[in-house]
């Protein structure tokens, strides 16, 4: 039987794309979010599902819940009311000849603490990507002739499972670490889990007697410790270019990099530290951005006091707030920031690069507490659509709009998995039916006050430092540092500059910190003033470690272990 899994459109299309999927009669119900991409054929390899992206090259995209499909069922783009980026609605398509794919991203039903049922993708093990999920439907690309002005259909069968993904194993030198989390199961109705990857330090297994102290690297969901390669970069490997920096065989560039990372890991005069990376994906989100959240649960709680006391048992850390440190960028640089924050006596300093914005008056470009619309700047007699993305030259990629429709389509009540979703998911309050509310319309752009008052007093980072100061000040002297480009793709400078002029300004105590600027540098700029972005972002761990025991040892509590450690 054909399944309308949404509302209907308000007139008969001529043409339609129908979906079901391969399997016994008694297989299913599937639900979830079916995605069907469109792409030229222009002669790219690429399947479409991994080609999607908002903004000027964008493939067109139709998604459309569906609940309880089953083998014979149809889900019906046209007729079943599919929401379509960048056009809205498939009778709006030009004839031509297109490469054509469908995936079954699937959901599950959680039944949360709070009484709420909600059905959410589960991390699978790849970090919430819905074209990589494993378990998920697709159908094999077609090449196909299509006009929507004919009254026709296309008929589209998943016959293809993504398989698992292979978890990294232990070496030498990175270690992992999987804890099953009490407060985030109780919290999700399921068993939920945090990771970590553990560098550790030349020698670990030969000095038992030595702690050390502990630096947390925040970032994306990190598949295995990221930038450390024993191995000397493979030059017979097919040189990939990189589109974004203009460098050939940039692969090879960054196994270079991690390389050298391990060189110097191992050399004698490097200090020997843990460095950690956490996995703490979400059903909303590759990252949980590590704090607590009535949308996502207690994240921060759960790492602080079931995943860190794992790592610092197992891996012999000093396990003191003066010996744990912290360093990230983008997600990563606001986890960093907001944790040091939100746990000032924990952490003893952070330095946080081109971090997510830090304050809700310069959300990219949407001051949240002041703009009626997030998509257009308006006057007495026209709007002007407001940039989301742009180059380092200033050329604009993507609007605010193109950002918003583009996650409408992939996912409705903020399931899209992608970044204003995830903001939207870590600082909203919980709406009646469960899920985030909304801080705009994605359709229109208009913003809801009530929510933009409720993400300033619990997540605007600058508004919590400047209305807690009088306590937080002395616990944060010398411990807040960051660094973002002056030409930030996603416009993350302006909140910047709206912080320091706050921290600037301080002086019952002083912040004695460092706020630094990548001048025309783009996104991922984290204060290195001597190499171009390219090759400075592969280096956090040497850039950083430096600054770190720097830190630690001008600030050391009288009879601290500093010898341990340094053999």
């Amino acid at each position: 039987m054909d399944t309308d899994t949404s509302a209907a459109s308000d007139h008969a299309a001529a043409f339609d794309i129908a979906v079901t999927y391969a399997g016994s009669a008694d297989a299913g119900p599937i639900d979830g979010r079916l995605l069907v991409l469109v792409a030229p054929d222009d002669g790219t390899l690429e399947e479409p599902r991994f080609r999607t992206k908002p903004g000027v090259s964008a493939i067109q995209l139709f998604g459309l819940d569906v609940d309880g499909l089953r083998p014979g069922d149809l889900a019906r783009v046209a007729q079943g009311g599919a929401t379509g980026y960048p056009l809205a609605r498939l009778a709006e398509l030009p004839p031509g000849d297109y490469v054509v794919q469908a995936v079954l991203h699937r959901y599950e039903t959680f039944h949360l603490a709070s009484g709420h049922v909600v059905k959410l993708p589960m991390d699978r093990g790849e970090g919430q990507q819905w074209n990589r999920a494993p378990g998920n439907l697709y159908c094999v690309p077609r090449k196909v002739r299509l006009d929507p002005r004919a009254s026709s259909r296309l008929d589209l069968v998943l016959t293809e499972v993504i398989p698992p993904v292979d978890l990294p194993r232990d070496t030498r030198f990175v270690r992992h670490v999987r804890v099953e989390s009490a407060l985030l199961s109780r919290f999700w109705g399921r068993p939920m889990h945090l990771g970590a990857h553990v560098l550790v330090p030349d020698g670990f297994d030969d000095h038992p007697e030595a702690r050390y102290p502990l630096v947390l690297m925040q970032g994306h969901f990190p598949s295995d410790f990221g930038g450390f390669r024993e191995e000397p970069p493979d030059d017979d490997a097919p040189p990939v270019r990189s589109v974004r920096f203009g460098v050939d065989a940039y692969n090879r560039v960054e196994e270079g990099e991690a390389h050298d990372t391990f060189r110097w890991w191992t050399a004698a005069d490097t200090p020997r530290v843990l460095i950690v990376e956490i996995q703490h994906p979400t059903p909303y989100y590759d990252d949980s951005y590590a704090v607590d959240s009535e949308c996502m649960g207690p994240y921060g709680e759960a790492i602080h006091t079931e995943l860190l006391p794992e790592i610092e048992r197992r891996f012999r850390a000093i396990g003191e707030g003066w010996a744990r440190f912290l360093y990230g960028g983008s997600t990563g640089g606001w986890s960093a920031l907001a944790t040091q924050v939100f746990y000032p006596d924990h952490w003893n300093g952070a330095w946080c690069a081109c971090p997510d914005p830090v304050d809700f008056r310069a959300y990219c470009l949407v001051n949240l507490y002041d703009d009626a619309n997030a998509h257009v700047t308006a006057g007495p007699f026209r709007a002007v659509e407001r940039p989301g993305k742009r180059d380092g030259l200033g050329h604009v990629d993507a609007t605010m709009a193109d950002l918003s429709r583009y996650e409408a389509a992939l996912g409705s009540r903020g399931r899209s998995g992608e970044q204003l979703d995830a903001w939207q998911a870590v600082y909203s309050p919980r709406g009646d039916d469960g899920y985030p509310r909304p801080i705009w319309d994605k359709e229109t752009g208009v913003i809801d006050h009530e929510v933009a008052a409720s993400w300033r007093e619990n997540y605007d980072l600058r508004h919590i430092l400047e209305r807690d100061w009088a306590t937080l000040g002395p616990k944060l002297r010398g411990k807040l540092h960051v660094y973002v480009g002056t030409m930030d793709n996603f416009y993350l400078d302006g909140a910047v500059r709206l912080l320091e002029r706050f921290l600037a300004s301080t002086t019952d105590p002083p912040y004695e910190g460092e706020v630094d600027y990548g001048c025309g540098c783009e996104h991922c700029w984290n204060g290195d003033h001597d190499n171009p972005i390219h090759i400075s972002r592969l280096r956090y761990h040497r850039q950083f470690l430096p600054r770190i025991v720097a830190r630690l040892a001008a600030s050391a509590p009288e009879g601290a272990d500093l010898t341990s450690w340094r053999y």
